[in-house]
């Protein structure tokens, strides 16, 4: 900190004069000269992000990191709860919020497929400033009852479908992709919702679930008498992996150690994916994100217990070669650090071409001025299809998908 010179001077008259004044002012001149917190960390005084519903892990875990914001750099966080994908992404595509505490949707925004290939949507330039990865899983469950102990099993089973919830559905498909099943395979029972498909399973009117490991409703199965298991994701099979990141690329192999009936002493060998992942939109200012992922890596040791999945965001968990960007800011405070490579760079150089190609396809979609919906959604999931491939880059959902 810098101070005028007169006032200097003054300051050293007084302390030759009295060593009681000499006392006093040392006091306030250590005081003004040390570096403050607030002051390496420029945040402004109110941020917002939109997260999951009151009560999930993902809204926790935004709350944890709002008092540490608050308690650390007098920020103000307002987190605003969403109950599906679109609700917590247009409060970011709008700019009512900076950023969002989202899931693996993030990553069907970016490739502008299932709900995102409206016309009011398309693929959205989204980044990742950070993301949780915790010690859970995300897998699906079946009944112990069921007798099911391996994905091949599931053929001729009752499996959920979640009505508007397509990365529900889609991490359930490469699961069973992983057992050679898929959904002609298996008699479909189509819920409203999470909690609805949960009740289903705990009431025996199907045979398995998808949730975190975590979760609050696997509790409620392993308590009932249909009971819990979690097949295995058998990380050396890898024709079953081959299966399963052809369905979601966004998975990655771990082992967990939490979750219901999960331990350390019975970890389970699955899948998972960050949850929930904190992001914005490509052109939020750099510096803010630079401050902002500063913030809360300094400030992890003060909310890391808050919440089970809060020990995610440990910087050494961080999974730099994910399949969305990481912001400029981001990146920015990750090498000041020298934990980002060069090899990292040339990965976030390609997602981020992957991204310019799928909005040009768009924009191209968008001149054919196709008026029906239907219509139009498949006239762009076929222009997505041949741009991506024309890229060379892999469509992974094509000419078909896209919708429920």
């Amino acid at each position: 900190m810098l101070f005028c010179p007169v006032l200097i001077c003054c300051l050293m008259r007084r302390l030759s004069y009295s060593p009681r004044y000499r006392l006093h002012l040392l006091a306030i001149l250590a005081v003004l000269a040390a570096p403050t917190q607030a002051s390496e960390v420029q945040l402004p005084r109110v941020l917002a992000w939109s997260a999951y519903n009151l009560g999930t892990t993902g809204y926790n875990q935004a709350v944890a990191i709002g008092k540490v914001l608050k308690d650390e750099h007098g920020v103000t966080l307002r987190v605003i709860p969403g109950k599906n994908d679109i609700s917590r992404l247009l409060p970011l595509k709008t700019g009512r919020v900076q950023f969002s505490a989202n899931g693996v949707a993030t990553y069907l925004a970016q490739e502008g497929v299932f709900q995102f290939a409206d016309a009011d949507w398309g693929p959205q330039p989204v980044r990742v400033l950070m993301m949780s990865n915790g010690l859970s899983n995300q897998s699906v469950a079946v009944s112990a009852a069921s007798g099911i102990t391996d994905w091949s099993q599931l053929k001729g089973k009752r499996i959920p479908w979640v009505r508007g919830a397509p990365a529900l559905n889609i991490s359930i498909e490469a699961i069973m992709a992983c057992g050679g099943v898929g959904w002609e395979d298996v008699i479909r029972v189509d819920y409203p919702g999470y909690d609805a498909m949960w009740n289903g399973i705990v009431d025996g009117q199907i045979d398995a679930a998808y949730a975190t490991t975590v979760s609050g409703p696997t509790r409620k199965l392993e308590a009932s008498p249909q009971g819990i298991y979690w097949p295995v994701v058998p990380h050396k099979d890898a024709a079953c992996w081959q299966r399963l990141l052809a369905k979601a690329p966004y998975f990655s192999k771990h082992i967990a150690t939490r979750g219901t009936g999960i331990t350390v002493a019975n970890p389970h060998e699955g899948a998972t994916y960050p949850y929930p992942i904190l992001i914005s939109m490509a052109n939020q200012d750099e510096d803010l994100a630079y401050n902002l992922v500063k913030a809360i890596d300094q400030g992890y040791p003060a909310f890391k217990d808050a919440d089970p999945g809060a020990i995610g965001w440990a910087l050494a968990s961080q999974q730099f070669d994910w399949v969305v960007p990481w912001h400029a800011g981001a990146v920015r405070y990750y090498q000041s650090l020298g934990v980002w490579t060069e090899a990292m760079s040339l990965h976030n150089a390609q997602l981020i071409r992957r991204q310019e190609v799928l909005q040009a396809a768009w924009r191209e979609a968008l001149s054919l001025d196709v008026k029906d919906e239907a219509s139009f959604q498949q006239a762009w999931l076929t222009l997505r299809t041949q741009r991506l491939n024309a890229a060379g880059l892999d469509p992974v959902w094509h000419d078909q998908a896209g919708r429920e």
